[in-house]
């Protein structure tokens, strides 16, 4: 009887989770088709269409394959990204404001950006291809400078500290990164400015085949990772004795973390929040099981990027604002939420 019940619980978290990844897939893409004809120049649905089976003209071609669909596969796979990155994070430090933008990886991931575009001398279809490798270069060395000043072994990852330690090192981070900009020309000054504040407007299909081999290795190398997070949870004393080896499995999982960070932010520039939000949002609608929580929370950052920039592009048109900017007006309050609710219930 009790292994029946069993069963008929498993049937019913199998039914629910597909719906809720179907559910996602749906909405993303519903978020795409209203992106394309978001802009400017307006495609409708049927115009898509068209232009698909190949009966669009040269001016919509070029809008639709030059423009659109890159910068909406860039938002996904930028989304997605830092999204896991995020819950990756939030997992192995036990601390739910856990986000890469918040504890400096993406601002040591600027500062080495900024460096290589003052000596390489600007964006060529080099610097994007060499841009991922650069960032994780900055990524990890402020990840590790965040992780040994955070973590001790006898208490382990405390929550407050290791966001305190973050922000300071951002802060530092960007006061160098701010000095390096002063010594940059014309051309390199408008690259990582529109870096810094997270713009997808240069999406291209370069930027697109630069990201997109890094997520294909680090997504899936994720989400093999979700167990371990699930023992995790349990302590560090628990998953030890169910044979985990927790040090070790916690440096690399910081280490896709911060891969997968330091290569969205990389193409896309500094946008922050999205890590915190869209964990905290798939734990609501999936539960705490990493097995779903992290193919979700995929999805659910690949929306929140594409709407964010779907709106960006909406608000002040015939300009666009940075996509980075809209996500900070929403992240923001509900980062102060979190550590407003935190701080309540610690006391």
């Amino acid at each position: 009887m009790h292994s029946q019940t069993l069963k008929n619980n498993h049937k019913k978290t199998a039914v629910r989770n597909g719906i809720l990844i179907i559910s996602c897939l749906i909405l993303l893409i519903l978020s795409s088709l209203v992106s394309i004809n978001t802009g400017y120049s307006k495609l409708s649905f049927a115009d898509t269409l068209r232009i698909l089976v190949g009966k669009g003209s040269a001016h919509e071609n070029l809008i639709l394959f030059s423009f659109r669909f890159p910068r909406i596969v860039l938002s996904m796979l930028v989304g997605s990204g830092l999204a896991v990155s995020g819950c990756l994070l939030q997992g192995i430090t036990k601390n739910p404001l856990a986000d890469p933008g918040l504890l400096g990886i993406n601002s040591g991931a600027g500062l080495a950006v900024t460096v290589f575009v003052l000596f390489r001398g600007g964006s060529t279809s080099l610097s994007i291809l060499t841009l991922p490798v650069v960032a994780l270069t900055g990524a990890s060395a402020s990840a590790a400078i965040v992780y040994f000043l955070s973590y001790k072994k006898e208490e382990g990852f405390a929550p407050v500290r290791m966001i305190m330690t973050g922000i300071a090192i951002q802060a530092g981070l960007s006061a160098l990164t701010t000095l390096m900009v002063l010594k940059l020309d014309d051309t390199q000054y408008g690259f990582v400015t529109s870096w810094q504040v997270g713009s997808i407007w240069g999406a291209n299909r370069e930027f697109v085949i630069s990201l997109f081999p890094w997520l294909c290795v680090l997504l899936p190398l994720a989400f093999s990772r979700a167990r371990t997070l699930d023992v995790m949870g349990l302590g560090e004393e628990a998953a030890g004795g169910l044979g985990i080896a927790v040090n070790k499995e916690r440096k690399r999982i910081l280490f896709i973390a911060v891969a997968l960070a330091g290569s969205c932010v990389s193409i896309s520039g500094n946008i922050s929040f999205v890590g915190l939000m869209a964990p905290h949002l798939t734990r609501r609608l999936a539960g705490p099981r990493h097995s779903i929580v992290l193919p979700v929370c995929a999805l659910m950052g690949a929306i929140l990027v594409l709407t964010a920039d779907t709106i960006a592009r909406v608000v002040i048109q015939p300009s666009s604002l940075p996509a980075g900017v809209v996500v900070s007006v929403i992240g923001a309050p509900y980062f102060i939420f979190l550590l407003a609710k935190k701080e309540k219930n610690t006391r």
